[in-house]
């Protein structure tokens, strides 16, 4: 078997990660806050290109405040990296030395008795240390404060997400092919994990299998279970390609499923497309997970379905909008994120369909294509 060969999309350039600066500070200035902090993590790769070998105790933060240029503090060791980055044009560096305080480093480039955001990754210890530099300094999440900060894409950003999803897609076209009776849930993960790194994942997050009545815990980690004739299997699995998620969940069965196992797939079936057919700008958040859940519910499965419909995705595999009851942001062109209904049955069996959609001006595409009828393996 050969491996797809994608073209690889143009590298995100300077002017970019600089737009990119420009609008979380005016997102910070609309939410009250005074600046942000950007520790390593998912929201320094996306603003910076940034990601250091290794995340040490060592401190390094990029300060974006809307009266000053974009500041990295790095350590000096590490500057060489941090300068390499796709983002580095748009930023000045300050760098500190073992042995040196860099919460004084940084705490010059702050204002006493001002609130900032600041990443979710974010170590306690430096959140501490810059709290004991600046006088009265209070710090709210980012996910708190600016939750949809990275949630609207960008061409590039959708080119990435779409070439994931098409990886993955060919992923599962080529494990049904192959015979699941007689071997144990590791063994398939890992053919899945190998597969996607083969049709060009540089990262694989999660190869769910969950078989017969492992199929019931939706987040079931593979074990020694060996699948057996009979069984329905839920194959959930993703993870990153040019730096952005896939994720993606299918069901199948192990020769002639039952005809209960094909009522509750063809449920699932139906909430899963009535939610995608709900997706277009304006409609909330949870306005999908209603018409996802009341398909399920008035079918009398409403306890079984035991997670939200959707989760954002991107540099993460797992980000905001989360498609949940009580999440009432609109949704807007160029949001992506899962619609994955299931329902559970304790000690039998699990049904689940995944696909990640993107908004468009009049309603959503789907990045995952692959056939959502119930498909029978060996």
């Amino acid at each position: 078997m050969t491996s797809i060969v994608r073209p690889t999309p143009a590298p995100f350039t300077g002017d970019d990660y600089a737009a990119r600066m420009a609008r979380v500070v005016r997102v910070a200035v609309g939410a009250g806050l005074d600046g942000v902090l950007l520790t390593p993590g998912p929201d320094l790769v996306w603003l910076t290109g940034y990601r250091p070998t290794a995340i040490t105790e060592r401190l390094t933060v990029l300060v974006l405040r809307p009266d000053r240029q974009p500041t990295m503090v790095v350590p000096a060791l590490e500057r060489p990296d941090a300068e390499a980055a796709g983002g580095a044009a748009a930023v000045s560096f300050v760098e500190w030395t073992d042995g040196t305080d860099p919460y004084r480093v940084v705490g010059a480039l702050l204002a006493p008795s001002r609130t900032y955001g600041i990443s979710d990754s974010a170590w306690a210890m430096h959140l501490l240390g810059l709290q004991r530099q600046v006088p009265h300094s209070s710090y709210v999440a980012v996910t708190e404060g600016m939750p949809m900060l990275r949630a609207v894409k960008d061409a590039g950003e959708l080119a990435r997400l779409t070439a994931a999803g098409a990886a993955a897609d060919a992923v599962f076209e080529q494990i049904v092919r192959t015979r699941f009776a007689g071997r144990r849930e590791l063994e398939v993960a890992a053919e899945l994990a190998g597969l996607l790194r083969r049709f060009g994942h540089e990262q694989v997050d999660f190869t769910v299998v969950g078989s017969g009545p492992n199929g019931a815990n939706p987040h079931h980690e593979a074990g020694d279970r060996v699948i057996e004739p009979g069984d329905t299997v839920v194959l959930d699995f993703g993870g990153l390609m040019f730096g952005y998620g896939s994720d993606t969940t299918r069901t199948v069965s192990v020769g002639e499923p039952t005809p209960e196992v094909r009522q509750v797939h063809e449920i699932v079936r139906r909430a899963q497309q009535a939610a995608v057919e709900a997706v277009r700008p304006g409609v909330s958040c949870q306005h999908i997970d209603r018409v996802a859940r009341s398909v399920i519910s008035e079918a009398g499965y409403g306890e079984q379905f035991i997670h939200r419909t959707g989760h954002g995705i991107g540099v993460t595999t797992h980000e905001p909008p989360y498609i949940v009851e009580g999440e009432r942001q609109p949704l807007v062109p160029g949001m992506c994120f899962s619609i994955e209904p299931g329902i559970y049955l304790a000690g039998r069996f699990g049904i689940r369909i995944e696909d990640i959609v993107t908004v468009t001006a009049d309603g959503c595409r789907r990045l995952n294509t692959t056939s959502h009828e119930l498909q029978v393996v060996d």
